[in-house]
């Protein structure tokens, strides 16, 4: 099991988070998730920094893994992504791999082009994909389908194949990227639904890896917490398909003015007690995640990371 720490662009500033990925290594976490936002989910997270300028930094200021979850094909060309990947493979060799997913309207719809259906966007997204892997074979590529490309090449290569996870937040979509991805991740619910999600995952393929984002809210005393989660991620709540088609964060705030504070007890592990960590951390590992990043939702990041240091890590069995 790999405990990692998650990174949030949109709530922290990039040099904010350096420290932060810094004290996580020194509190013993063995990885780092990164997020990769244009905009914030709201107003009050207020921040929105480039995550592939950040990632050569914190690379190097750690000897930690590090991954990210992307969405190549409208925000981002395919080809742009694979060289990033392929760059910092070659700088860190064996210490990054890529997760991918079709987006959502809030990052993508930037450019002005159409926002496409969610169909279109999985087409898309695996034919992203399919370019990423020729690039890094070394293949001059040429496509004309929902992404076009002309002749590129990759000249300076991975070391090796970088993985590519499947990004999912439905039995649906977890067995379809079963076909191509070469692991999956996705984010905490319901232990029952996590079930699903990972039965439709390894229905194809018992082999492939399974990583999962945990969203928690610790704080000295638990109103606190319950506080502290409302305030950052009461706009994160809603089901994926509306999540996705919402474009500004003025209006995930109007959408997350109805949200009351004990609704975030059903999407976010609020507590104080590390007991309470380390049993959902177990199951979720006897369930088969085996990379378990933990996102704090709230600001308090730097008293989550001693105390998941001091009182959580050491008791897991990893």
């Amino acid at each position: 099991m790999q405990i990692g720490f998650h990174a949030s662009h949109e709530q922290f500033s990039p040099k904010h988070l350096l420290e932060l990925v810094k004290l996580a290594e020194r509190a013993g976490f063995d990885a780092v998730l990164s997020s990769d936002h244009f905009h914030p989910w709201s107003n009050a997270q207020g921040e929105s920094g480039f995550a592939w300028s950040w990632l050569g930094a914190a690379m190097q200021a750690t000897h930690l893994p590090f991954a990210i979850v992307n969405a190549p094909g409208q925000r981002y060309h395919p080809a742009i992504i694979a060289q990033a990947v392929a760059t910092l493979d070659n700088l860190f060799p064996e210490r990054f791999y890529i997760a991918v997913g079709s987006g959502q309207a809030l990052n993508e719809a930037i450019t002005g082009a159409k926002w496409p259906v969610k169909e279109t966007r999985n087409a898309r997204l695996e034919e992203a994909v399919d370019i990423m892997r020729e690039l890094w074979r070394g293949d001059y590529v040429t496509r004309n389908g929902l992404i076009r490309i002309e002749r590129a090449k990759l000249f300076t290569r991975p070391h090796a194949t970088p993985m590519v996870y499947g990004a999912a937040l439905t039995e649906r979509t977890a067995q379809w990227l079963a076909d191509w991805a070469d692991g999956m991740i996705t984010v905490s619910q319901p232990m029952e639904q996590l079930e699903k999600m990972a039965a439709a995952f390894r229905k194809k393929n018992v082999s492939k890896p399974m990583a999962l984002k945990v969203q928690v809210s610790y704080a000295p005393d638990e109103e606190t917490a319950l506080y502290g989660a409302w305030e950052q991620w009461k706009n994160n709540i809603f089901p994926s398909k509306l999540l996705a088609e919402i474009s500004t964060p003025d209006q995930f705030d109007a959408l997350g003015a109805v949200v009351r504070k004990e609704d975030l007890k059903q999407h976010v592990i609020i507590s104080n007690d590390p007991m309470v960590y380390i049993q959902k951390i177990n199951a979720f590992f006897a369930m088969g995640f085996e990379k378990i990043y933990i996102h704090n939702v709230n600001s308090e990041q730097e008293l989550f990371i001693d105390f998941f240091g001091e009182q959580v890590l050491p008791h897991l069995k990893r």
